[in-house]
Parts: structure tokens; sequence; C-alpha cells
């Protein structure tokens, strides 16, 4: 099986979007892969076979030719229309052109979707590889934000994704970034993965405004299973009152 990211590079050969050493590269496996040359000769062959099918039209002199012997045909005396043997040839030609242009067309289609849905593939990944880029880099806190809000701005997240979104939540030094993380991550509480990280989070927490913010989301996500941890805030003589204050509050919602 080849994969995807060998035949999208095969593919941008093909149609010359390549770099010379990018083109040398895709040469060199060519080469060296006889499978891979075998895919590329039918890949060659059905994008050749789509060109032709989307360009070809019946000549002039075809659709006059046809258009005469019909025309002999109807002329004739007889009340009913007899096609000639070589009227069928003519007809079965020109509803196999026909038909053969559908064909292309339907093919041109389906393969340029492929193609679409190949790019948007390859987009999604240079994002996901910027976005975890950007939150592993220890050094900017505000590089490491930005990537949390790129997570933020996915209407899905895969566990890869949510796993980095939890480090950040449970250990960046930088609170604002954390209540980032946290932002992002409330946007999948329905996952039963994430919303057991999101309680497991609230007893890793020591940062107030964290705090704060986790035991509002999970008040608001009704999630009566905190009860124990609000009650260990309130008798932790190191937890501030607001803090204190906000588990109060919590369980009288929750009761």
């Amino acid at each position: 099986m080849i994969n995807e990211t060998v035949q999208q590079k095969l593919m941008d050969y093909l149609d010359g979007n390549l770099s010379v050493d990018e083109r040398k590269e895709a040469e060199r496996m060519l080469t060296e892969d006889a499978d891979l040359r075998t895919w590329f000769e039918q890949l060659k062959h059905v994008n050749s076979s789509i060109t032709k099918s989307a360009e070809w039209k019946p000549s002039a002199a075809l659709r006059e030719s046809f258009e005469a012997a019909l025309q002999q045909e109807l002329k004739k005396e007889t009340k009913q229309v007899f096609f000639t043997p070589m009227m069928y040839r003519v007809a079965a030609a020109v509803m196999l052109l026909i038909v053969a242009g559908g064909i292309g067309f339907w093919v041109n289609n389906q393969w340029q979707q492929q193609r679409e849905m190949a790019e948007l593939k390859r987009q999604l990944q240079e994002t996901k590889s910027m976005m975890m880029a950007m939150m592993n880099n220890e050094l900017s806190a505000s590089q490491r934000m930005m990537g949390v809000s790129v997570a933020n701005s996915l209407p899905q997240a895969d566990d890869e994704i949510t796993r980095a979104l939890f480090n950040v939540l449970n250990e960046d030094a930088n609170t604002n970034v954390r209540l980032s993380a946290l932002e992002a991550l409330s946007k999948f509480h329905a996952d039963p993965a994430v919303k057991r990280k999101l309680i497991q989070s609230l007893a890793i927490q020591k940062d107030p405004s964290v705090q704060i913010a986790l035991i509002q989301l999970l008040v608001q996500i009704k999630e009566q299973s905190i009860m124990p941890q609000l009650k260990d805030i309130i008798e932790d003589d190191q937890s501030i009152k607001a803090v204190r204050d906000e588990a109060h509050t919590a369980i009288l919602k929750l009761s």
C-alpha cells in the first residue's frame, strides 16, 4: 500500500509543482521502487485519459455526416424509420462518444475531489505541526499562547492535541496561557476522556485564577463528582478566600 504522502508527492511531480530537489527525490523513489513505478504509470494513463476526454469533441464533419444520413432515412416513403447497418454503427459510435464523455467528466470530477481532499489533509497536518511546535516553545509564552489559540479555533481535536492542551493547563508557568488552554479544552468537554482529565486537573491546580475558572466550568457542565474535591479546597488552609468562596458557591449550585 503506497502511503498518501508519497501519492501526493507523485501527483505534484506529474503536475510539475515540485522544486528541483523534490523532483530528484521523486525520481529516485520511482527508480528504486518497481511497485511505485507501476502505480505512477497508471496515474499517468488515467490523467492522460481524463485530459483527452475533457478536450475531445466530435468533429463538424462527423456531426454533418450523421445528420445527413439521418435526414435521408427520414425522407424515405415508408411510415416507419428503419436504420441501415451503417446507421446503427454511426448511432452506436455517437452514443459511445456521449457515454465516454460523461464517464470522463465523472472521473475528472472524482479525481479533482481526491486532489482537493489530499491538499486539505496536508494543510491540516501542517497547521497541527505548527500549533504543536508553538505550544512546546518553552522560551516564549506568547508563542505558546498563539499555539493554544490555534487549537481553540479547531472544530474538533484528536488525542494528541488534547494531550498537549492538558500539559499546558497543568504545567505551564504562565497563568494566561493556562487559562487559554482551559478555554480550548472546554469546547471538547463532551468527550468523556476530556471531562475525566478536567476533573483530575482540579486536584492539580494551585493557581487561584485557574482554579476558579476550572470550578466554574465543571459547575457549568453539572459535574457533581467534584464535590469531594470542592470540600478539600474549602478545608485547605493554603487556599485563598476567593477560591474557597467559589468552592462554596459551586457546592450550593451542584447540590
